[in-house]
């Protein structure tokens, strides 16, 4: 049964054409109200909220976050699980790396993302089974002969399901030595590489070194934001023309890179609001169509998306396109403005980009501890590199208009225990 609902998922995700945006409208408007019928009879929470019967009427339901998400946990989920007991399970599943054991035959697990906050998720074997789906169907080059290697935090028991003779996963623990990986990983022979940007650094490094021979089809990007100065380094290594992102967290898929380059947001899965930051940036909120389980509904992510320009994509996809994925919320940076008692916002992709600029860079974070303070760890520490990355920050700061705060150099070390998700552009002044 799991191997049809898949294959359903994957078939409707891989082959239906959303090629206006009248037609987007009115896929969610059906889903919206499906998914608020269901809501309605099977959620205490929304049992008491305002009736919802089209996406206009959302704006009648309250913005949830992470903390109200979990102080309202049962009430909010639909299959009757007690918040305290499944805390305990997702915890031990931390702890042992079994993540097998179910509360009532459904997932639970913790999520902190980028942001460091414990959440806690709940996902039912329909919706792991949309989710596979939905990924294989947006990910996939071929249906035969693909060898997949994920490289996650915690494996999913949805990979073995799907295993056969035409499509073969192999996890691979982020928390287990790199080593070990990179000898399994050369006689696997991998045609598709799914890992966080920190992970493929590493094997990125390897290839480079000579110690790991690589050349898969097709790269794909999880967990962590995908820079530019990445990217570059990623395609050249790899031999890739696109590296495709998935954009996604605990509360949904929500995005990925068509074969054209374009990263599209999943408008068939979730309805995106948009909360803009300025003439481009926005935070978006979600409601997930497919999640019941826990529902999602006006959610406010912690991200900052920018807008293409351009919403048409050669792919034919009327979705909407999203040129960056700019950074965390938490992580824009904040200065005093020149000439005024006002401040700037400089997002972190306005910051990594600078590094794009100044040669022989390997690796860099960049730090805002104050508003007179920026840390830069830098590989190499050299004197020629300081010089160019001071200058291209002052640069910025004097294209925004911004009080250009002191910047402190140190060596760049890279977290080889891969047990925090890397950002390249941080604020620890919050």
């Amino acid at each position: 049964m799991t191997s049809l609902l898949i294959a359903g998922y994957f078939a409707q995700s891989r082959w239906r054409r959303l090629r206006s945006r009248a037609a987007i409208d009115r896929l969610q408007e059906r889903y919206v109200r499906r998914q608020f019928r269901f809501l309605r009879r099977h959620s205490p929470y929304f049992a008491t909220l305002p009736r919802v019967g089209s996406r206009a009427d959302l704006g009648k339901l309250p913005v949830m976050d992470k903390e109200s998400m979990m102080a309202n946990f049962n009430r909010l989920n639909t299959v009757g699980l007690d918040r305290d007991r499944a805390l305990e399970i997702a915890v031990a599943a931390e702890r042992s790396r079994d993540f097998s054991p179910t509360y009532r035959g459904v997932s639970v697990g913790l999520s902190s993302g980028t942001s460091g906050h414990r959440g806690l998720f709940i996902v039912s074997d329909r919706e792991r089974c949309a989710w596979a789906g939905a990924v294989l169907a947006r990910f996939l080059p071929s249906l035969s002969g693909q060898r997949i290697a994920f490289f996650l935090r915690a494996n999913n028991n949805l990979y073995e399901t799907v295993n056969s003779r035409v499509i073969q996963f192999r996890f691979f623990d982020v928390y287990r030595p790199m080593a070990e990986h990179i000898a399994a990983l050369g006689s696997y022979r991998p045609t598709v590489v799914v890992a966080p940007p920190s992970v493929l650094s590493v094997l990125a490094d390897a290839v480079v070194a000579g110690e790991l021979r690589l050349h898969p089809a097709r790269v794909i990007s999880v967990a962590e934001v995908l820079t530019s100065f990445d990217e570059r380094r990623f395609r050249e290594v790899f031999g890739q023309e696109v590296i495709f992102q998935a954009y996604q967290c605990t509360e949904g898929f929500l995005g990925y890179t068509c074969p054209f380059g374009s990263v599209h947001l999943n408008e068939d899965i979730c309805y995106f609001e948009k909360e803009f930051v300025d003439d481009s940036r926005f935070v978006p909120i979600i409601t997930d169509f497919r999640r019941r389980s826990q529902p999602i509904v006006r959610y406010r992510l912690n991200d900052v998306l920018t807008l293409a320009a351009d919403q048409v994509c050669g792919c034919g996809q009327a979705t909407t396109v999203v040129a960056k994925i700019a950074g965390r919320e938490d992580d824009v940076f904040s200065f005093p403005a020149v000439g005024s008692d006002g401040r700037v916002s400089v997002f972190p992709d306005m910051v990594e980009r600078c590094f794009l600029y100044v040669p022989g860079v390997s690796e860099f974070r960049v730090e805002r501890h104050s508003d007179d303070r920026l840390v830069v760890f830098v590989a190499p520490l050299v004197g020629e590199v300081m010089d160019r990355v001071r200058a291209e920050l002052d640069g910025l700061a004097g294209r925004l208009g911004f009080v250009p705060p002191r910047v402190e150099f140190e060596p760049y070390v890279a977290d080889s225990t891969h047990r925090r998700k890397r950002k390249r552009v941080e604020n620890c002044a919050q």
